[in-house]
């Protein structure tokens, strides 16, 4: 049941993180990089604050000095930075579909770190997923983007990120990570600000962008949160093959973004191989239980 409720945690928060990428996208053509990504940051923050004071907890527990939160900031400054840098500069179902390689990166990291057991078909599963990815990249090829390097740095990012909130301290609760994650997005912003410049004052339509995405991704991060501290990582994590699934269609909805025949083959079998990985998952459950 963990792993069920992990699996349905993880669709819903990869929706919100779809939804929330749509409104950064479409902030990002106005605002710079940078600036975008302080503002997101410092709302965010400020929302899982008061959550976390309401719960009557410390916003600033003395276990974010912690290897394993420290590490954990690392990532996700490097991967918040480097999917902004993606999906501001190239596709949004592109980006999304090449974040779709976190799952594998995750899985192989549950295993070494968490001794989790992996049996052959869900390899199989996973790396058949994985494939999937690559009909839709097709590195090398024409459809490959340069600028889709920073996709995949985001990629390893975000499976660091993944890994340290399952060993994170369990003192620690969802909402105290949710304020140390969005806190980290300000130095990330600051960084890329600093490079590019160009900050402006935003208009009351951004403003209100920037509210909905900082209010959506608050959920997503929160869903994903949750998802990733219960049940097995590499049973949970191939689930955010969904992504790739919502950001096609936002793409096409909101973007004029249209998937051409390989792309459409290749999500197919990426969301075929996260659907056999639960349905497995509940025939072995079943078993046991006989």
């Amino acid at each position: 049941m963990d792993n069920i409720r992990g699996s349905g945690f993880m669709v819903l928060a990869m929706a919100a993180f779809t939804l929330e990428d749509m409104f950064l996208k479409s902030v990002m053509r106005s605002l710079p990089i940078g600036e975008t990504l302080i503002l997101f940051g410092i709302g965010g923050m400020l929302v899982f604050c008061v959550m976390t004071m309401r719960r009557g907890e410390r916003v600033f527990h003395p276990a974010i000095l912690t290897r394993t939160i420290c590490l954990r900031a690392i990532c996700e400054l490097t991967g918040r930075l480097c999917f902004a840098i993606a999906i501001a500069l190239t596709p949004l179902s592109s980006a999304s579909a090449i974040l779709q390689a976190t799952p594998l990166v995750v899985a192989a990291g549950g295993m070494v770190f968490f001794g989790e057991t992996v049996g052959w078909r869900r390899w199989l599963a996973i790396a058949i997923g994985f494939g999937g990815v690559l009909l839709i990249i097709r590195p090398g090829l024409s459809g490959f983007e340069p600028l889709s390097i920073f996709a995949l740095i985001s990629t390893l990012g975000f499976a660091g990120r993944d890994l340290a909130t399952r060993a994170a301290p369990p003192v620690l609760s969802n909402m105290q990570l949710g304020v140390y994650g969005f806190f980290i997005l300000i130095p990330a912003g600051i960084i890329a600000l600093l490079y590019t410049g160009g900050a402006i004052w935003p208009t009351p339509i951004l403003w209100m962008q920037l509210a909905a995405a900082i209010t959506i991704g608050v959920a997503a991060y929160n869903f994903l949160t949750v998802s990733m501290r219960v049940g097995e990582v590499s049973v949970i994590t191939p689930f955010r093959y969904t992504r790739l699934v919502f950001a096609m269609i936002i793409g096409a909805l909101f973007f004029a973004e249209r998937p051409d025949a390989m792309t459409m083959l290749g999500s197919a079998i990426i969301v075929a191989s996260g659907l056999y990985t639960i349905l497995r998952e509940r025939k072995l459950a079943k078993l046991v239980e006989e």
